[in-house]
């Protein structure tokens, strides 16, 4: 199994290029397909935890309800936040990368590089 992570959707242009950039480099990372698999809160929060970032540094706006939702409002919570993201897998952004030097939501693709 490799020690590299990247949540992935196949669908995404820019996750796609993160995937094939990491196999570029002879990486062949473990693929999760998120919007299949969902998340958990612990996941979500281990992961954040991870990034140091929070749940509104990896929120989807384009293409999703997060507007609607009111996910975008800097005063949601994070609780708030990871609660819908559970519900719509879609309102999580991608790809995100997960090394053993750290873990980014890798837009542009080129970020991947940081954690390698």
């Amino acid at each position: 199994m490799s020690d590299v992570l990247i949540y992935h959707n196949p669908a995404c242009g820019t996750s796609r290029n993160t995937l094939a950039l990491l196999r570029e480099k002879g990486i062949e990372p473990t693929v999760v397909e998120y919007l299949k698999e969902g998340w958990t809160r612990d996941q979500l929060q281990a992961l954040l935890k991870k990034m140091d970032a929070s749940a509104h540094d990896i929120l989807r706006v384009n293409g999703t309800k997060a507007d609607e939702l009111g996910l975008t409002d800097p005063a949601a919570s994070d609780d708030a936040l990871i609660a819908a993201m559970i519900v719509d897998p879609i309102l999580v952004n991608r790809p995100i990368v997960v090394t053993p030097k750290g873990a980014a939501l890798c837009r542009p693709a080129e970020l991947v590089l940081g954690l390698l």
